[in-house]
């Protein structure tokens, strides 16, 4: 990537990063949940999805709100 942009541009890609990762955060909790009982693996597979897709919201948000997840959780 070569261009250069300013900082409400990062701001507004780091925002729509962060609102992809919470679709496809609810997406594959939704999906863990509906092969929970007859796919016990695939329901794993989804929840560590789930799971990828909550850490990138974890960071995303400290980018945009420094300090809003303490460092307990």
């Amino acid at each position: 990537m070569t261009d250069v942009v300013d900082s409400d541009e990062l701001l507004r890609r780091i925002r729509r990063a962060r609102a992809c990762a919470m679709r496809e955060e609810r997406t594959w909790h939704a999906r863990s949940e509906e092969l929970s009982a007859t796919d016990p693996k695939g329901a794993r597979d989804a929840t560590v999805r789930k799971m990828s897709y909550e850490a990138v919201v974890t960071v995303l948000d400290e980018i945009l709100t420094p300090g809003k997840h303490s460092p307990e959780g």
